[in-house]
This record gives C-alpha cells, structure tokens and sequence, in this order.
C-alpha cells in the first residue's frame, strides 16, 4: 500500500470551484427545471387514478430527480464542513432546502396518486419489471398517505420548514461557529474550534482532558441560552406538525423512518437496561488505572495503555484496509480506493465542521468521509465506522434510487462491523498484554458509547419532548433533565457529568432524521450479533452479508433479520445475547489489571 495518502478530499471532480462553480450553479438550475416540471404535471391529475404510463414516467423523473438533490446536497454539505464561514455555500443550502421541499411536495402528489388506484391496479402495476425492485418503497409511500395531512397541507409544511425548521438547524451551526477556545500547550497558545477541542477530551494526559473539560463546558454554557432557543423551536414545531397529522407518539415518524417495531425498540432497551452492571465494573477497572475511585464523564474515552499514542494517518489506512481484507476483499478494495481517490477529509485545522459524517454522491457512484484526525484511537475507530459507510453505499449504487435509502439503523450496522472488524484484527495480533489492554478498552468505550451514552441521549429526548408539551424548556431545565438521563443510563458510575450535553451534541439539532439515537444502538448490537454469525459461518459470509446491506432499503429490519439470519428482532433473546457478548471483553480485561 503506497505512503503519503492526503488528509484533504477531492470534491472538484463533482463540481470545481466550490461555492462559486459555475457547473454547480447549471446543475442546480437544471435540477429544479426537473423539479418544477414534476410539481406542474403531478398537479394537472385532479382526483382521477393515474394511468400506467403516467405513473412510470413520474416514478423514473422522481428517482431521477432525487439522485440530484442528493449529489447537490452532499456537495454543499461537504464545502458547508470542511469551512463553517463559506458564506456562498450557506446560500446554497437554504437554495437547496428550499428545492428539497419543492420536492417533497411532488411527493406528495405522487403519493396521493398511488392512493387512488384500486387495489387491483396496484397490484397489477407494482409487479411490472420497473416497479416491482421498488414496491416495498412504493408500498409504504401509498400507506404513509393515510397517516398523513391533504397534500397541499403538508406542502404548505415543507416550506414553512425550509425557515421555521430547518433554518433552525442551520442556525445551530452558527453557534458551533462561534466555539473558539483558547488553549495553551507546548509553550504555544491558539484559539481551538469546537472540532480541535472536542479531541482534547481524547487525550491521554490526564492534565489536558481536565482543563479542556472545564473550558468545553465553560464554552457551551456562554451559548446555552442560544442553544436552548434552537432546540425549543425545533422540537415546538415537530411537536405541531404531529399534531395536526393526529399523531400522538414522537416515535412514530423515527420508527417509519427506521423501518422497525415498537416491540423491537422496546425488545432492545431492555436487553440494554439489564446489561449495565459488567460496564460498570468495567468503568471501575479503567478508573483503577486512571489512578481514580471512579472516572469522570471526560475519561470514559481517554485512551490507556500502549495504544494511547499517536498513529499516523498512513498507519491507521494500512490498518484498516488489512483488517477489512481478512473478512471481504470487497471491504478492502473498497477502503483503498477511497484513500487513493482523496474521498477522505481528515485534516486538523481550524473552522472545520467538529464529528464526522460519511455522504453519498449516487450520480458519481462515489462517497466522501468527513473528520479531524488527530491521530487518536477513537479517529481510527471514526475512520473505519465511516468507511463503513462507504461499503454500504457501494453495494447499493446500482438499485433504482428509490431501493438506496436504507435507514439509519441498518446504516449503522455496517458501520459499526466495520469497526468490529478492525478491532478483532488488531486483538488479534498484538503481541503484548499492554496492547491487549488497550484495544480491550477501545472496544468496551464503544459499548458504554452505545448502551450508555446513547441511552442517556434517547431518554433525555423523550422527556425533553415531554416536557416541550407543556411550554418552553429553559437551559437550566435542559441541564437538570440531561444530567438526570446519563444517571440513570450510566448507573450512577462516574464523578462528573456534562451538564450541557444537550447544547454541544449535533444530534439534537439534525432535522433529517428524529430521535437520532437509537439507531446507533440497534447498529451496534445488530452488527455484533453478525460478527457472531460471521465467526460460525466463517468463509463465505461476506457474501450473505452483502446480500443483508443491499436488501436494506427495500424490507423492514424484522424482515431483514428473519430472512438473512433467522432471528426475531421484536423479541429480546436476540438482543440479550448480543449485549452479553458485548460486554465479554470485561472479564478479559480484569485479567490483564494487576
């Protein structure tokens, strides 16, 4: 594998010129010609059910159309990330958004035309060569219209969200934008943006991630009013849309989104609810090695033992694709090919973007990775959980565009092997007890990540939406209920808390996907009860498992696990065992602590 991979994405082989190109400009101009020639034919058909030719032509300029929005939307979200201040590609975004709802609009109409076809013209035309790879998603569009406002309503909604609720959003990354936290190390002072800083919480000195926790919680605080207003307006108008749809449960448009059943949501916090005690042993053990009775909220993630230094950029590719290579060949040719196209934005300066993403261009057959790396563990665990990602969508790109869009839960699935899959590699073969502990302790951060931290956010936002019923939720309220949430998701076990989680947590402000939690946590024990499946099977499973993630845009994930694995995801046996192999690794690392 050749050296010297850059740590900066190649975005003009979409659109050069960034912000300012003009093929980007022609693009978006031609996008919302198609778009608007959707809008004006779907609103021509009155009350009459659509005829097969009419239906055909607008189920293929939709999916046409969609692939468009989604290639310009990744592209400006992509100059959005890599520099918060690009005013141009700010414009751009609310141009977008705006489109975006035009589209939804189409939608709409398009649903409400598939509504009225009897029965018997359904079925006849959901089996022909070019719907029927697209039915299922054809099938929930017809059902949704039910639970839905009259079309012009819910067009009315959508552009009302491009300012009242997804302007909200974009507001809240002006306030990331203003995060500038002085810091002084090695005899040199800077001013840190939210990115730089969040990886000094990552930090093995103990020193460092107590000074930065202070000045972290210190900063967010300055913004909580700010922050308060944007979640409010956010959840205020969720809250209105549902319920004037008639929807009575928050859950129910994440639950759509994701494809999935109450009783597997509720199947799978149980599992977690009664699995905390090994990770609160867990969290005593790396508290022990902290020097500390008990670690607090900033030293869940700090790293120990031999893997706490630093591991350049090429080292962790080269980890990477060879960890990939030993379960898919696939994975790996996948993985080099994004480091050698420059996909990956991975440079540590200021006034990027902090978290990471991973966004798909369908019309390029391509992805691109968003992230700092700073050459922490938890940056290579982000890079593989990303690249992830990217497999996915390289399994996908050939299905009409409408069997793409997978959920965020099954999305989080292929993420979280991937990095399941470097882990075991690395364990694998280290050679000494020092390394062990290390990557023992990656590991089981990952689980406290996702049974706990995850946990606290989903309990936190159920009863932030509780309380948002009754009025306005101020920052201090917002805190209270934070700290109340990773209590009880964390049993107690740590020293310190971060009051103002819910300020500093993206997440929260994403208006895309609601509740964007839990997915998480049904990809992460999804994905290692297919780890499971992988180690019984053993060669030839990579196989099934391509088979898994190209089908999970077109069932549900009861569907998925039934026909692939034959579980029964809305039952907890499943999700039982999954959460005790998780957290197997405790006992392992109890005996390496002296």
């Amino acid at each position: 594998m050749s050296q010297g991979y850059s740590l900066v994405w190649d975005l003009d082989t979409f659109f050069a010129g960034g912000s300012a190109s003009p093929a980007f400009a022609s693009y978006s101009e031609e996008t919302e010609a198609l778009v608007n020639e959707l809008l004006a034919s779907l609103k021509t058909l009155g009350e009459e059910a659509p005829g097969e030719e009419a239906l055909n032509g607008w189920t293929a300029k939709l999916q046409d159309a969609l692939s468009r929005l989604v290639e310009g939307n990744s592209f400006i979200g992509c100059l959005s990330a890599q520099k918060m201040d690009d005013r141009r590609a700010v414009a751009w975004t609310e141009k977008l958004q705006t489109l975006s709802a035009r589209y939804r609009q189409v939608l709409d109409l398009y649903d409400a035309a598939l509504a009225r076809l009897s029965d018997e013209a359904w079925t006849a035309w959901s089996a022909t060569p070019a719907i029927a790879p697209i039915a299922f998603v054809l099938q929930e569009r017809r059902d949704a219209v039910k639970d839905k406002l009259p079309p012009a309503l819910e067009a009315l909604a959508g552009e009302l969200a491009v300012d009242g609720y997804h302007g909200w959003s974009e507001h809240y990354q002006t306030i990331v934008g203003r995060i500038a936290i002085p810091w002084e190390e090695e005899g040199g002072s800077e001013t840190l943006s939210a990115g730089q800083a969040f990886n000094k919480l990552e930090h093995p000195d103990q020193a460092v991630r107590d000074a930065m926790a202070q000045k972290w919680e210190s900063a967010w605080a300055d913004q909580a009013d700010l922050a308060a207003d944007t979640l409010n307006r956010l959840g205020g108008f969720r809250l209105k849309l549902y319920g004037a749809r008639g929807w009575n449960d928050v859950l129910k448009e994440p639950l759509q989104i994701n494809r999935m059943s109450r009783d597997t949501l509720d199947a799978m916090w149980e599992a977690v609810a009664g699995g905390i005690e090994p990770l609160k042993r867990y969290l005593r053990l790396k508290a022990k090695l902290l020097g500390k009775d008990s670690p607090a909220w900033h030293d869940v993630d700090a790293p120990v033992g031999a893997q706490g230094k630093k591991i350049p950029f090429d080292e962790a590719a080269a980890l990477i694709t060879d960890a990939f290579a030993q379960f898919s060949p696939a994975m790996a040719e996948l993985s080099k090919k994004a480091f050698e196209g420059r996909w990956i934005e991975a440079e540590d300066r200021s006034g990027k973007r902090p978290g990471g993403f991973c966004t798909s261009f369908p019309r390029s057959h391509q992805t691109r990775i968003f992230m700092t790396y700073s050459g922490t563990p938890g940056n290579v665990s982000t890079l593989a959980h990303e690249l992830g990602h990217a497999y996915h969508d390289s399994l996908v790109t050939d299905l009409p565009m409408f069997g793409q869009e997978y959920a965020m839960n099954v999305a989080e699935t292929a993420s979280t092997f991937a990095e399941a899959l470097v882990s075991d590699a690395l364990l694998s073969r280290a050679d000494n007890d020092e390394v062990r502990l290390a990557l023992l302790d990656e590991r089981l951060q990952k689980a406290v990540a996702f049974f706990m931290n995850i946990r606290a956010r989903f309990l936190f936002e159920t009863r932030f939406y509780a309380a948002r019923q009754q009025g306005m939720v101020d920052a201090s309220q917002l805190s209270e209920l934070m700290v109340a949430a990773q209590q009880e998701a964390f049993g107690g076990a740590l020293s310190t808390w971060h009051p103002h989680f819910w300020a500093s947590k993206l997440h929260f402000y994403i208006t895309d996907v609601p509740f964007y939690n839990f997915p998480y946590t049904f990809g992460y024990l999804f994905s290692t009860g297919l780890v499971s499946v992988a180690e019984k099977e053993g060669k030839g499973f990579d196989a099934k498992y391509d088979r898994l993630l190209r089908d999970t845009g077109l069932m549900t994930v009861e569907e998925l696990g039934s026909r692939h694995l034959g579980i029964a995801l809305d039952k907890p046996d499943f999700w039982r065992a999954a959460v005790a192999r998780a957290t197997a690794d405790v006992d392992a690392m109890a005996a390496l602590i002296r």
